[in-house]
């Protein structure tokens, strides 16, 4: 029987087996070469695939937009995450799931990489939380703006 001894509450503190934490990050990774590959309804099989990676790893996306050509998640993780090795396990999972159910993709990237391997990870505090919410979930808004 396994014991889960972290408990995330959102927009709160959250205990595990004595520490308290709280540590939500914004995350930001685009396909190779900018491609927009990640539209007509790639957009939403990624997010699903996403919530599963989440719920697998045991951490939470607060928020996430899939844009044709990049990603943005808030995440809140335990104080064991290496932000690197989560972008890596998101990024490795991801790409594998989505060729494997789109090899049209490959061909699309020249035979290459879903990721560019660069990334970007900002902290978020209390103050700047629903900045981050709020600016995620405009990205659609802002796209189909231009």
């Amino acid at each position: 029987m396994e014991k889960n001894i972290f408990i995330i509450k959102e927009n709160d503190l959250s205990y595990g087996r004595g520490y308290v934490y709280s540590l939500q990050y914004h995350l930001v990774w685009c396909t190779k070469y900018r491609k927009k590959v990640l539209q007509n309804g790639l957009d939403e099989e990624c997010k699903k695939m996403l919530y599963e990676i989440a719920d697998e790893y045991k951490f939470q996306i607060v928020a996430m937009e899939v844009m044709p050509d990049h990603i943005h998640l808030l995440v809140d993780c335990k104080p064991q995450f290496y932000i690197s090795d989560m972008i890596k396990i998101m990024k490795g999972n991801l790409a594998r799931q989505l060729f494997l159910s789109h090899p049209e993709l490959k061909r699309e990237l020249w035979g290459g990489h879903l990721w560019n391997p660069s990334y970007c990870a900002v902290t978020v505090s209390d103050r700047s939380k629903e900045q981050v919410l709020t600016y995620i979930r405009g990205q659609k808004e802002k796209e189909a703006g231009k």
